[in-house]
């Protein structure tokens, strides 16, 4: 998935495709760490590219809140 895609989805979206991922990623690991390997490797991976994606737009909307909310009249260093 990627970043422009992960940006357009509507915050319920995005916080149940992060939680599918999630459990995703902890089967992959599952099955990984019990010694069978999965159908496709490669998606290790791209889950976990994915979820990075997820919570750097959550850190970046994050962080444009709160410059909203700092005062104006305060020049930074």
């Amino acid at each position: 998935m990627k970043f422009n895609d992960v940006k357009k989805l509507p915050k319920d979206e995005l916080e149940k495709k992060f939680q599918e991922l999630k459990t995703e990623l902890m089967k992959l690991n599952a099955q990984i760490s019990v010694g069978t390997t999965p159908k496709n490797t490669k998606q290790v991976r791209d889950i976990k590219r994915t979820i990075a994606k997820m919570e750097t737009l959550a850190h970046q909307t994050f962080e444009k809140k709160v410059r909203e909310l700092r005062p104006k009249n305060y020049k930074r260093l």
